[in-house]
């Protein structure tokens, strides 16, 4: 990985709605800009530029999406109000942050979640897009939240008994109904149900066995914000059409492009990528045998941000 720097500059830019969305740049100001579009949704975009770029040469902006990070409000206040954060709502945040930084065309580099907003983002704006890398990839599929929220039940019987056990209704859609759990006022219901969906997230991330991926305690306010916006974004299927970004990528085909994805990547199964790639014309795809949804798969990433360091961005 490339050293991870401090922002150079920062900011908070009203997007509207009454939201205000933290940014940083990172790296070199004269560079080629890239984009960092975080996970989650709400892990946040961190407080130094990713390594997954070479500093030397790009000019790195993260953002933090609605609610999460240190844009504001934040999920993880006692009351929030979700209503005006979307997938729309973030491709325009994402526009407005381009233009406010002066901005004509950059690459944009997505994980997990973030590979599913910034192929929206380059399907809606192509001539804004210059090369998109995707890694741990999602696409939007119906399919994809149903396995992780139903069909992962099967690898991890003894951790999905406990997550379907914090809601009343299992027979329900999940991720509806723990969303209404989270979004009660009362603390002792919105932090039970916080953590029952987090104990899920971490037994997610352990399969396959002797593959645990190491974090810190989940910081309570961050534990929050996370589970309201990953289930606000489930249990409306990322507002999007099933199969929506597979079926519009042929508008892709003049984007060059890099998919990365470990073959044990459970959590976001390699079908994804294959079928993005299949619909994706001149996009190449990466399968890392040993790589997983959090490890494995920097070097593969680091040498597609590498190759296109060099490319003109018009």
């Amino acid at each position: 990985m490339y050293p991870q720097l401090e922002p150079y500059d920062h900011g908070m830019l009203d997007v509207g709605d009454g939201h205000s969305v933290y940014w940083m740049a990172c790296g070199n100001p004269d560079g080629k800009p890239a984009l960092y579009v975080h996970g989650g949704p709400g892990s946040g975009c961190g407080t130094r530029s990713p390594g997954q770029f070479d500093p030397a040469v790009y000019r790195i902006v993260s953002f933090d999406q609605r609610n999460c990070g240190r844009s504001t409000p934040h999920a993880g206040e006692p009351v929030v109000d979700l209503s005006t954060n979307t997938t729309d709502h973030l491709i325009r945040d994402m526009e407005r942050l381009r233009e406010h930084l002066g901005i004509d065309r950059w690459l944009l580099f997505g994980v997990s979640w973030g590979s599913v907003l910034s192929l929206t983002y380059a399907l809606r704006h192509p001539e804004r897009v210059s090369e998109l890398v995707v890694t741990a990839v999602a696409t939007g599929r119906h399919c994809e939240v149903e396995w992780l929220i139903r069909g992962f039940g099967g690898l991890a019987p003894e951790a999905y008994e406990r997550f379907l056990a914090g809601v009343p209704d299992p027979g329900e859609d999940i991720s509806a109904a723990y969303h209404r759990l989270l979004m009660d006022p009362d603390p002792a219901v919105h932090r039970r149900a916080a953590e029952a969906w987090c104990a899920w997230e971490d037994a997610i991330a352990t399969i396959p066995p002797g593959r645990d991926v190491e974090h810190e305690p989940w910081e309570p306010r961050f534990q929050l914000a996370f589970a309201r916006l990953v289930t606000h974004y489930f249990s409306n299927r990322c507002w999007l059409a099933d199969d929506e970004l597979a079926r519009k990528a042929h508008v892709l085909k003049d984007i060059p492009g890099v998919i990365v994805h470990g073959r044990l990547d459970l959590g976001a199964l390699s079908g994804n990528p294959w079928v993005l790639h299949n619909a994706w014309q001149g996009s190449e795809l990466v399968i890392v045998e040993n790589g997983t949804h959090a490890t494995g798969t920097a070097e593969a990433v680091i040498a597609a941000t590498d190759r296109f360091a060099t490319s003109p961005v018009s």
